[in-house]
This record gives C-alpha cells, structure tokens and sequence, in this order.
C-alpha cells in the first residue's frame, strides 16, 4: 500500500477513536437524574393583594441512585404594564414528602429521594401593595424562578427551573373585529394571547383565542418557540456546562448565531452529541472551501438552526436558551384532529424568511410562503403567537 494511502488511513482510523472517545466522555459525565415536574396553579384575588398556590413535584427516575434536595426556594419576577416596585411579595414553600411530615416552623430540611420515587412540594405566594395600587390593572404575567441543589454520587449541581404563571389573558378574538390582513391571494390575522408558558395546555390556547374565528380551509400557525416554551424546552445557561469542544468551537460561528456562545453551542451537543457536532463541523468546513456552503447545519442535527441563545426571544425566556418544538409533525397532526383546520408549526423573522417546520396533511405550504412572508406575527412583544390564515 502506497505510504500517502497508509497515513490517511491512519489518520482517518485515529479520528474515528477520537469521535468515539469524545462521545463516550459525554454520555458517562456525571449528571442528576431529577426531573422537577410542574402541577397545577392558581389565582386568587385577595382584599389584600393576589395569592398564588400550586405545586411542583420532584421525580427520580434513576432504578438505584439517591439523590438528595438539601435546598429549594422559589425567587418570583413579576412582569407588569408600569412600575411594580412597590408590590411586596411573601413566599412560603411546605414539604409534601410520602414519608416524612413538614416542620412547622416552614424550614426546608434535607430530603433523600430514592431510585423510582418522587416528592413533592407546595408553594404559595401572597402579593401585596401599598393602598390606591390596584394590582389587577398592573400586573400582567409572573415568572417563579425555582433555584433547587441535587446532591449525590456526581457532586452537588445547582439547578434553575423558570415556570410562568399568566396573571391576565387577553380576550378570545372577535369575527367580527377588525385585524385581516390583504395578503396575496389570502387574508392574515395575527392571534394575540397571553404569554404562553409550560402550564398551558396547547389545545386549550388553540381553543380559546381561535374557536370563534375559524372556518373550513383555514391554516391556523404557531411560532416554533412559543410551542417549545409550551412543551418546557427552554432551560437557563447557568445549568450549561460548557465543554473543551464548545468553547473552542463556538468562536468560528457568526456572532449573531446562536451557536456563538459556548453555552448556545453546549446545548445543541447535549442533543446532537460532541461526535456528531464536531464531525459536522469538520465536513461542513471541508465542503465550505470548495463553495457548497450550509452542511454544518444539515449534518448537525435538526435543533442546530432551531435553538434561540438569550435575548433570542420575549422576556422573561430572553434569559434562556430555547430549543426547538419536540415532534412537531404528531403535534400538527393532533392539533387539526381537534380543531378541523390544518394546523402548521413555522418559524419566520422580519427578513423575509419562512420556514414550514411541520404540518398536517394537507396543508398549502405555498399559500403559507406567500401569507407570512411579511411576518405578521413580529419579531418583538406583540404576543401574537398564532396567525390565522385564510386563502381568498
């Protein structure tokens, strides 16, 4: 075997080893295998102010390992229509653990959740301002950052789980209002909701603030992040543990990429795995140089174009990095089963672009090329996730 021939053999087999070993060290770092699971909250106008109750649940899926939760406390952000400074806030967190009572001096003792098993906590939230605020005209959405430590075999980690509680919603849409959109071939209705989050059930958003609106042969769209929020795919970067390979990386992105963070490029690794985003790099770096551009991207996974870095979307998830819809082609499906009308998840941005990320059967795709080419729904925070249209 000529000796050019031999060294690029060689060269190919020590990469295979180094993709393969880079994998390994990925898949068997130390992680927690909790999951904090959201429940139901609610609402309650007081005399004194709002008080909010819900609870969440703690879940260990792990057949053996043991995990302990030594801290847990919830920092809550209010969102409002002018100034909240003066709203005061009162938190108290009890224990709802299987086999252990909750003290009653409110204190947060250490608790041990086993392999298979889960506990659960209950949180309230009593807001209160000085006399003559009217909180229900000021307040509009709360985000509960929920700060919680796991402690076991892979160290102690400080997780951060942000959950968004609506304080108002919008009224359902008028038929009979204005708000149609000419467009070509087609009219166009920006949807406005509250801002939607993990608690919301998304057939009862589409039902909602659509069922009135709706006739045969619409398209009704939703924006690939507000489903993602929906579906809890968004998590802060301070529970980002940037590789080697993320740091190094990310600085041959394009700075307005989401990918040019090492916290932005570690999360499409945590989905992709640092084998196949490195060897995407590689390829789509070779084909680059010969003028065929954009393989990074078709090699890297569907999430490398759909992930959103901070600042990438509405406050408050502009403090988190964003994924892309989880099966978003079963979700269309189910959606237009409900409602009767197609139903189409895309992403589309003020430069012109749209992309059909999932459909159901049926859908004209052209009509929705030419419908939102505009960007009806916006870029900013004009809450308008669904766009409703209409061929004409």
């Amino acid at each position: 075997m000529p000796f050019p021939v031999s060294c690029l053999l060689v060269l190919l087999l020590l990469l295979g080893l180094g993709l393969v070993v880079l994998e390994l060290r990925h898949r068997l770092r130390p992680a927690s295998p909790l999951q904090l699971l959201p429940g139901s909250f609610q609402v309650r106008r007081r005399a004194q102010g709002l008080e909010i109750t819900g609870e969440i649940r703690i879940r260990n899926p792990h057949p053996r390992m043991e995990v302990m939760v030594p801290e847990i406390t919830v920092v809550p952000t209010l969102l409002g229509r002018s100034d909240v400074s003066q709203v005061r806030h009162e938190l108290h967190i009890t224990p709802l653990h299987p086999d252990e009572e909750a003290r009653p001096d409110g204190y947060w003792a250490a608790y041990i959740v086993k392999g298979r098993k889960t506990t659960a906590a209950h949180i309230r939230l009593n807001f209160t301002a000085p006399g003559g605020l009217d909180l229900e005209s000021v307040l509009d959405t709360l985000w509960m950052d929920i700060h919680w430590v796991n402690y076991g075999p892979f160290g102690r980690l400080q997780r951060r789980q942000g959950i968004l509680l609506p304080l108002q919603k919008p009224e359902p849409g008028d038929p009979s209002a204005p708000g149609w959109r000419e467009g070509e071939r087609c009219r166009v209705l920006p949807v406005r909701t509250h801002l939607l989050g993990v608690l919301d059930d998304p057939l009862e958003v589409l039902q909602r603030y659509t069922s009135g609106l709706l006739q045969p042969g619409d398209v009704l769209t939703i924006g690939e992040t507000p489903l993602a929020v929906i579906q809890g795919r968004y998590h802060h970067p301070s529970t980002v543990e940037p590789s080697f390979l993320a740091r190094l990386l990310c600085r041959v992105f394009h700075p307005t990429s989401s990918l040019a963070t090492a916290c932005g490029l570690q999360t499409l690794i945590d989905v992709s795995g640092p084998a196949r985003v490195l060897g995407a790099w590689v390829v789509g770096t070779a084909l680059k140089l010969v003028g065929s551009k954009g393989w990074f991207y078709r090699l890297a996974g569907e999430q490398a174009r759909l992930i959103d870095d901070i600042t990438g979307t509405t406050p408050p998830y502009d403090q988190t990095i964003v994924l892309g819809p989880d099966q978003p082609a079963a979700w269309c499906e189910r959606m237009a089963a409900a409602l009767g009308v197609a139903v189409a998840v895309v992403d589309v941005n003020d430069l012109g672009r749209v992309k059909v990320l999932a459909a159901s059967g049926g859908t004209d795709e052209a009509l929705l090329m030419r419908a939102l080419r505009p960007n009806p729904a916006g870029n900013a925070n004009e809450r308008t996730p669904l766009v409703l249209v209409r061929p004409t």
